[in-house]
C-alpha cells in the first residue's frame, strides 16, 4: 500500500524548508544519530525514552520547529520502515488517515511541542508504535513484569489473573501495548476500541512470539461500572473475551486524567468519594485471536 501521498511529501518537505540550512543540517544529522538509541529504548517500560534519544541527538538548544522537521524527515522514510515490519492489513489501512492527521498537526502547530505528542510522534514515524484504530496506537515492544502481577494477587485482587499470566508465559514474551491519542478521539467509543482489539489480534497472528495485548490505565478500574457506567465496556468487553486485570494502585496522574474530561468524576475525586486506580489489562493471544475472529465474522471494522 502506497500510504505516503504526494500531499504528505509536500507537507513534510515544507516543514523541513522552514529551517535555515544550518538547522536543517542538524536535523539530518540527528535523524541518523538517534535511530539506534531510539530503537533500543523502545523496549524499555518508559514510553518517552525514544523521544529522549531524539532530544539528545538534536541538542539541548533545539527548537520545536527542529523537532517538527525531524518528525517530518522520519515520516518521509516511513515506507521502508513499515515494509520491513511486514504489518497486517488491519494496520496498513490506517496509515493514510494517521499521516493525514500528522501532517496537518505539524503544519498547523504553533508554540510549544507538547511532550506527550512529541513522544507519540517519534514512536509513530520510527514504527515503534503503529496505528490500532483512529484513537489508539500500539507499541510493538512492551513487557508485563511478574512483580506487579504477584503483588496484585497478594493484595487480594484475585489469583485467577496470576494463573492466566503464568499460562500466557507473560514474563518471558513481548506484549503489544495501547495508548490513547488525545489529539483525535473520533473513535474513542465501543466500536473504536473493538477495532483496536481486532488490530492487535491481527498483529499477534502475524507474530507468534507476541504474548497478547495489554494496557494500563484508570480506564480499566472496576469502579467505573458505578462512577461512569458508559465507560464500563473498556474493561468488561475484554474481560468477557478472556482478558485478565492486575491492580496497580492510585496515583495523582490517574486522578488528573480521570477528572480531566468529566466534571462529575472530578467532583467525586475532590470530595474524596472516588479515588481512581490504575489497572493493567492483559489479553492473551490464546483468547484475543478467537474473539477477534468472531468479531470479524460479524463484520470487521473499516477505516472509513
Amino acid at each position: 500500500m502506497d500510504f505516503l501521498t504526494h500531499a504528505h511529501i509536500e507537507a513534510f518537505q515544507a516543514l523541513r524548508n522552514r529551517l535555515s540550512d544550518a538547522d536543517r543540517d542538524r536535523v539530518d544529522a540527528a535523524s541518523v544519530e538517534a535511530l539506534d538509541p531510539a530503537r533500543a529504548a523502545a523496549r524499555h517500560w518508559n514510553f518517552e525514552l525514544p523521544a529522549h534519544a531524539a532530544d539528545a541527538a538534536l541538542g539541548s538548544d533545539a527548537t520545536d520547529d527542529m523537532r517538527r522537521a525531524l518528525i517530518a524527515t522520519w515520516a518521509l522514510e516511513m515506507p521502508e520502515r513499515v515494509a520491513a515490519e511486514d504489518l497486517p492489513a488491519e494496520v496498513m489501512e490506517l496509515y493514510p488517515w494517521w499521516l493525514d492527521r500528522l501532517s496537518e498537526f505539524l503544519s498547523a502547530a504553533e508554540g510549544g511541542y507538547d511532550r506527550d505528542h512529541w513522544a507519540k510522534d517519534v514512536r509513530l514515524v520510527l514504527v515503534l508504535s503503529v496505528p490500532g484504530a483512529r484513537s489508539q496506537i500500539l507499541d510493538l515492544w512492551s513487557r508485563v513484569g511478574p512483580r506487579a502481577v504477584l503483588l496484585s494477587g497478594l493484595e487480594g485482587h484475585g489469583w485467577g489473573s496470576v494463573l492466566a499470566y503464568l499460562k500466557a508465559q507473560g514474563w518471558r514474551r513481548i506484549w503489544l501495548q495501547n495508548h490513547t491519542e488525545s489529539r483525535h478521539t473520533e473513535d474513542f467509543n465501543e466500536a473504536g476500541w473493538d477495532r483496536t482489539w481486532v488490530t492487535s489480534a491481527a498483529i499477534c497472528k502475524a507474530r507468534p512470539g507476541v504474548a497478547g495485548m495489554m494496557g494500563a490505565s484508570w480506564f480499566y478500574d472496576p469502579q467505573l461500572e458505578k462512577i461512569s457506567p458508559r465507560l464500563a465496556y473498556l474493561r468488561l468487553n475484554p474481560v468477557k473475551g478472556g482478558a485478565f486485570v492486575i491492580h496497580q494502585g492510585p496515583g495523582e496522574i490517574h486522578s488528573q486524567r480521570s477528572g480531566a474530561t468529566s466534571p462529575t468524576r472530578r467532583a467525586l475525586i475532590e470530595s474524596g468519594e472516588y479515588i481512581p486506580r490504575s489497572w493493567l489489562l492483559a489479553w492473551p493471544r490464546s483468547t484475543l485471536i478467537p474473539w477477534a475472529d468472531r468479531q470479524k465474522a460479524k463484520g470487521a471494522p473499516s477505516a472509513d
